[in-house]
């Protein structure tokens, strides 16, 4: 790194202009992809990422991030700081020139940043033309300068001044604050918190040694990041609670300017966890990079089964699906940020074609002599293999027993759905209902017009660890498949699911409880698009059922409960209200079920999302797999949030 900072300079000569702002505001998707909450969150990752810029240069050990109380995200960090001198060809201030103008930024100097998160240079300047206020300061040779803009537009020149306004505190470096305007973000300007700790977090597993520091004064939730074990510590959190099969694979190789690194670790489970990053920038659809590991362990693993057990080993050879069941990875590469090629300015595939040729050629490599050398290891993963590759053939076939089944008893739908008369999926509604008593009840209280009922005879497979040939062979779940009408396996199509909204009703009690979980376990695990794709909702019956004289409400809380009791105490003709606790779906009428919970006026569903995938893979390998230890510890340190309805 030494050297690196001798050879980079970044001075106003580094930042260059390709065109103007001015069509952020009009289309502010177009540069940050939504506006959404989560486009709050790519707002701050432009800015975090200009500071992991810096950490990838070599320049900044320190990033801290603040959430504050009156709306404003602040980034502060320890780097060189954006220069603030006048450029000369512009006559402008080096600042007020990349916080302004599109395409303007140090990343098109190749001596400025050789490694870089960001491409198109818009990060900052998208952001600041997307926040009703922002603060920049900079600190470099011991001064301290600020710049204030609204919606883009500088308040004033850059300045010198003697104290900070947003707590910048290090020797030097640059500290951003910025709050989100909402006329751009109609629907929140809050950050998703869950997102924003998970991506932190990742940038501190790939960059060793940098210090994060957030401090979150809506939700009281301030914590530190640091690590020093790079990708290795990221691939042993990805597998926290598996068992493993063997140590980590750390694959690494750099050729030119570009540099690749690897981990692999084997875990016993059916599900794979594959991440790829280029400089930082987690690619969540993959890229070049992506697609030359696959390609490589593919044929490395291939190989090395023909050397070990000849041409009797497999009944075909293994394909990508085999060898990607019970695999963790980490694909990270580093590059030039001039020669990246990303669609689109969120970054989330890379399409550099010479990237895959590096990263196939590094893996193959690599695991053909690993093989060589670790036979043990090498075995332990085969004999994982061929156990993947002997149940997919398996699925397959019963899968294909299910189509084929279905079409030859013509209505393939099965016999106790009650389906809907609407054929427009995204006006169509299916509620998978705990027990035929339940099912009846809601049958009969439904708006048959656009609401189809499935009942689910007890609880389901915990699919967890099943794989597709068992889960089809369990009746409530083809019955639920075939219902879906999208197909399940490698020959899946979400274009032909048959309803928009899926809502899981059951009881509001343990067993319900538990009902849901293992649905929520086989859609994760099976159907992931549902959820991806905002489609799976859980509905919310009352908990109980108030009554004073003919006036009832319905309190979908302990905490509502208190409140209409409380209310109701306070009437000039005050009556004991009735309580009645519901327990199961069953015991409200068609009327009540209806009014309650299916009604779309008064009903409340909850959407369920994924915003942290790896946390989200843990917590139902930790739930619902073999592995008691996790388990039983999570059982116990969260024993007292439980709710007991004894």
């Amino acid at each position: 790194m030494t050297g690196a900072k001798k050879s980079s300079s970044y001075s106003a000569e580094s930042i260059v202009v390709l065109e103007g702002l001015e069509p952020v505001r009009k289309r502010p998707a177009m540069y940050i992809g939504t506006t959404s909450q989560y486009g709050i969150n790519h707002c701050l990752n432009e800015i975090i990422d200009n500071s992991i810029d810096e950490a990838l240069a070599g320049f900044c050990r320190n990033v801290e991030i603040r959430v504050q109380d009156d709306g404003y995200l602040t980034v502060l960090d320890d780097g060189r700081g954006i220069p603030v001198e006048k450029v000369p060809k512009y006559k402008v201030s080096a600042l007020e020139i990349v916080m302004t103008k599109l395409h303007a930024g140090g990343k098109f100097n190749v001596g400025a940043y050789k490694v870089s998160g960001g491409l198109h240079g818009v990060g900052a300047s998208v952001v600041n033309a997307l926040s009703a206020h922002m603060i920049v300061e900079i600190r470099r040779e011991r001064k301290l300068y600020r710049q204030e803009y609204k919606k883009g537009v500088p308040v004033s020149p850059v300045k010198e001044v003697k104290e900070s306004m947003i707590g910048f505190k290090f020797k030097q470096g640059t500290g951003v604050s910025f709050l989100p305007d909402n006329e751009i973000f109609k629907e929140t300007t809050e950050i998703n918190s869950g997102i924003f700790k998970k991506q932190v977090k990742e940038r501190a597993y790939l960059i060793n040694n940098v210090f994060f520091k957030i401090f979150n004064s809506k939700n009281k939730d301030n914590f530190a990041y640091f690590f020093d074990g790079g990708i290795i510590s990221l691939l042993r959190d990805l597998n926290r609670g598996k068992k493993i099969l063997h140590e980590p694979i750390y694959i690494k190789k750099q050729l030119d300017d570009k540099e690749v690194e690897v981990g692999i670790q084997y875990n016993d489970s059916i599900n794979e966890n594959i991440h790829s990053f280029v400089n930082v920038i987690n690619t969540q659809e993959g890229g070049t990079h992506l697609t030359g590991f696959k390609t490589a362990i593919t044929r490395a693993i291939n190989n090395y089964a023909k050397k070990e057990f000849g041409d009797k080993n497999t009944e075909e050879t293994f394909n990508g699906d085999d060898v990607k069941e019970g695999l963790a990875a980490i694909i990270y590469v580093k590059m030039p940020a001039t020669n990246l090629q990303f669609e689109g300015q969120t970054k989330t595939k890379l399409g550099n074609s010479e990237v895959q040729t590096l990263v196939q050629q590094a893996v193959f490599e690599y695991l053909e002599t690993f093989f060589e050398e670790n036979p043990k290891v090498g075995r332990e993963i085969l004999g994982k293999i061929f156990l993947a590759q002997k149940a997919r053939l398996a699925a397959k076939a019963a899968k294909e027993a299910v189509l084929r089944k279905g079409a030859l008893e013509g209505a393939s739908l099965p016999g106790k759905l009650a389906d809907c008369q609407e054929k427009d999926p995204a006006l169509s509604e299916l509620f998978m209902v705990e027990g035929n008593s339940a099912g009846g009840t809601a049958k009969q209280g439904r708006d048959r017009k656009y609401q189809a009922i499935l009942p689910l005879r007890g609880k389901v497979l915990n699919t967890e660890r099943a794989y597709l040939d068992r889960v089809l062979s369990f009746k409530e779940l083809k019955d639920l498949v075939i219902a879906l009408g999208m197909g399940i396996g490698e020959n899946i199509d979400y274009s032909r699911l048959r309803y928009h909204k899926i809502v899981i009703m059951t009881d509001a009690d343990v067993d319900g409880e538990h009902i849901r979980t293992l649905l929520l376990t086989f859609f994760y695990r099976h159907l992931p698009d549902v959820i991806h794709k905002g489609h799976l909702f859980i509905a919310q019956p009352p908990l109980y059922k108030i009554q004073t004289g003919k006036q009832i409400q319905y309190a979908y809380s302990e905490e509502e409960k208190d409140t209409i009791t409380k209310s109701m105490a306070t009437l000039k003709t005050p009556v004991t209200p009735s309580l009645q606790r519901y327990k199961g779906l069953g015991e409200m009428n068609p009327e009540q079920l209806w009014e309650t919970t299916m009604n779309p006026k008064n009903r409340v569903l909850k959407q369920v999302a994924v915003s942290d995938g790896q946390e989200a893979d843990y917590v139902f390998s930790m739930l619902m797999g073999d592995e008691v230890p996790p388990r039983k510890k999570f059982i116990i340190t969260h024993a007292k949030m439980a709710n007991l309805d004894l």
